[in-house]
């Protein structure tokens, strides 16, 4: 029985076989740098892009690998040493994917880059759809426990309660987090910010005339521009101006006021904690982890207007959002710089990263 049970967990464990070792390793594929996307509409190429096609076409990354256990086929410049990846939408799917591509033994993934990029809300208090904002700390919005607005007691500002406490923002927080919070590695958020925060993002008449709407918010109303700034992943799709009150409490709380709520997005705390898995099985380096957000949409509506009229005319599946086109644009010429800087300084950055 032991026998048997062997037989069937070795071809796992070779997943588990440091690059440099013999044996199957010896022929993984170096990955310099993972790029991650979180959907795709159509083809990879050729009609209506969504967060992958830019970086297909344009890096490019011309080679399709199949990913049978992923959501979507690999793509792979082999020549460059970058590969690129859809998870799918939702928290769900990309710590799946993730994973997947983690345990899969045709690559090398010990001293690769990861740019998680792609669109998402923005708040209006920090800048105007169209921006690109770098994340230093990834906070998730769907661990807690919630009670219906219409029941929570008189002096609570919300329903929503951490896991494991009584009331909204109770204190001290929790020793363990449980994925409720990721810190990304400072320097190196730092150094892309710092390559990239000149770099000009497309703007239009469209998305002015969208951002001028937004008169009491003077960030809102500024063409778009590279940031820093933090996330609030969440699988529901929540929007308006109490919700954004939220999120931006939510995020204070969770890193003990050192963080900054300005983007929205769904699925990079599952692809953190899957990172974070294969970072303790020595299968990847999450120092080496940067998350880039650009914004398509506001996270709560302009005066006038209310929060239900707002979602209503802010959705992909719609009439589409004001800056999607715009913020596919700026993920790509943020993010393109810094993976060509570290794939063309490969000599220095294998080792150390940059500073």
């Amino acid at each position: 029985m032991k026998s048997f049970i062997l037989l069937l967990i070795c071809p796992l464990l070779l997943t588990c076989i440091p690059a440099d070792s013999d044996g199957p390793a010896r022929n993984r594929i170096k990955v310099k740098v993972v790029v991650v996307s979180m959907f795709e509409i159509g083809n990879d190429t050729g009609d209506r892009p969504g967060e992958f096609q830019l970086w297909v076409e344009r890096l490019p990354l011309p080679d399709s690998l199949p990913f049978p256990q992923g959501y979507r086929q690999l793509r792979l410049n082999a020549e460059m040493g970058v590969l690129g990846m859809v998870t799918g939408i939702g928290t769900a799917k990309s710590a799946a994917s993730l994973m997947a591509l983690g345990m899969d033994p045709r690559f090398d993934l010990t001293e690769a880059y990861w740019l998680i990029a792609g669109i998402s809300g923005v708040d209006p208090e920090d800048a105007s759809t169209g921006s690109a904002a770098w994340a230093e700390w990834v906070v998730d919005g769907d661990l807690g426990h919630e009670i219906d607005a219409r029941e929570i007691p008189e002096q609570w500002t919300t329903g929503y309660v951490p896991l494991r406490k009584s009331e909204p923002y109770e204190t001290p927080l929790p020793e363990n987090s449980e994925g409720a919070v990721y810190h990304l590695n400072p320097q190196l958020v730092n150094w892309a910010y710092n390559l990239t925060k000149e770099i000009q993002l497309p703007d239009n008449d469209e998305i002015t005339a969208m951002r001028q709407q937004y008169s009491s918010h003077p960030n809102a109303m500024l063409p778009p521009k590279v940031i820093k700034g933090d996330q609030l992943a969440a699988m529901t799709y929540w929007h308006g101006e109490l919700m954004n009150h939220w999120a931006n409490q939510w995020v204070r709380y969770w890193t003990s006021g050192q963080g900054n709520f300005v983007t929205s997005a769904m699925e990079d705390t599952g692809t953190l904690q899957s990172l974070t898995f294969l970072n303790t099985a020595g299968l990847v380096d999450l120092r080496r982890v940067l998350v880039l957000r650009t914004a398509s949409n506001f996270t709560m509506q302009h005066p006038g207007i209310t929060a239900a009229q707002s979602l209503a005319g802010e959705k992909l599946g719609g009439a589409g959002y004001s800056a999607y086109l715009p913020a596919l644009e700026a993920a790509w010429l943020a993010g393109n710089p810094v993976v060509k800087e570290l794939v063309n300084n490969w000599s220095d950055f294998r080792e150390k990263l940059p500073n």
